[in-house]
């Protein structure tokens, strides 16, 4: 099954590689190329990366990652199917602070970086990581369409967002491809903005769909969760995160989770979750444990 972002088609689930790269030891080259190699072998067709996504302020350690997997794989059929999506106008400092950078000037450059790092003349799908406060949302989209104008940029998107800026964003370009904010099961982006995505034919790409950022639940509910997700789990012989991912692909065809993976088994786990169909009645057990901007539950 395929699922589109803006003008292209993408697998129904796409692979987050922002931990091959972010830990403070990052992966071994070679295991983390295998990680994405196992992700096209099941099937995936989306990788989505960021010039940020790096142990340290070198910028652009994950992007360079990707180039290298992609070049020493040899299914070319495959490739041609793939979408590489990158973010731009959050980087990294020397102590691996967050450092928003949403200036023209800095979005150029980083954008121009990426494509030297990714190897390409034109990026798939280029999102802003997160708008910067500092500097007009007007004016940092308009940089992203004047490099679409110039041909290079193909879709535009929005990470970390809210609801008005997603409406602005989606008048500005004429029609967003993409929206990029935290959702699991236990981690709802803000009221409206999924339903704005489905309403306007705007992908939306939860990251973290495992689990993401701690909330307030009592202990009983945390068992709770854990023992309705399990049940039907068991009841499919699959593991919990493919529970998890094929839920939140139940919700609207609109969305496209992008599960990180540090292992092969992990990553070929996360992709058999396509094939995975919930039945109305496992919907209805697991309702009862999937709350509003509630998260206290990490199944990987």
């Amino acid at each position: 099954m395929t699922r589109r972002i803006g003008d292209l088609e993408t697998s129904d689930i796409g692979l987050g590689c922002l931990h091959l790269s972010s830990r403070r030891t990052p992966l071994e080259r070679s295991d983390a190329i295998s990680v994405i190699h196992a992700a096209l072998d099941s099937g995936i067709t989306l990788l989505d990366t960021a010039d940020a996504y790096t142990p340290s302020s070198h910028l652009g350690h994950n992007e360079v990652l990707v180039r290298e997997a992609l070049s020493a794989y040899a299914d070319i059929a495959i490739l041609e199917r793939l979408i590489v999506a990158t973010k731009g106008g959050f980087h990294r400092g020397e102590d691996g602070t967050w450092i928003l950078a949403g200036r023209p000037e800095q979005l150029v450059a980083s954008f121009e970086a990426s494509l030297q790092h990714l190897g390409v003349e034109r990026i798939d799908l280029y999102q802003l990581h997160r708008p910067d406060p500092a500097v007009p949302f007007d004016d940092q989209i308009g940089t992203l369409l004047r490099l679409r104008d110039e041909g290079k940029i193909a879709n535009i998107g929005l990470s970390n967002v809210d609801l008005n800026q997603v409406r602005r964003g989606n008048e500005l370009t004429g029609g967003l491809a993409a929206v990029q904010n935290e959702m699991s099961p236990w981690w709802h982006p803000e009221d409206g903005i999924l339903d704005y995505c489905t309403q306007m034919g705007i992908a939306f790409l939860p990251y973290s769909p495992l689990g993401g950022r701690e909330r307030s639940k009592t202990l009983h509910s945390v068992d709770t969760a854990r023992k309705q997700f399990a049940v039907v789990a068991a009841a499919h012989e699959v593991s919990a995160q493919q529970v998890a991912l094929a839920w939140l692909l139940g919700l609207s065809p609109i969305i496209v989770p992008i599960p990180g993976a540090t292992r092969t088994a992990s990553v070929t786990d996360c992709a058999n979750a396509m094939g995975l169909l919930l039945t109305t009645q496992d919907r209805e057990l697991l309702a009862t444990s999937v709350g509003t901007n509630t998260s206290s539950l990490s199944l990987m």
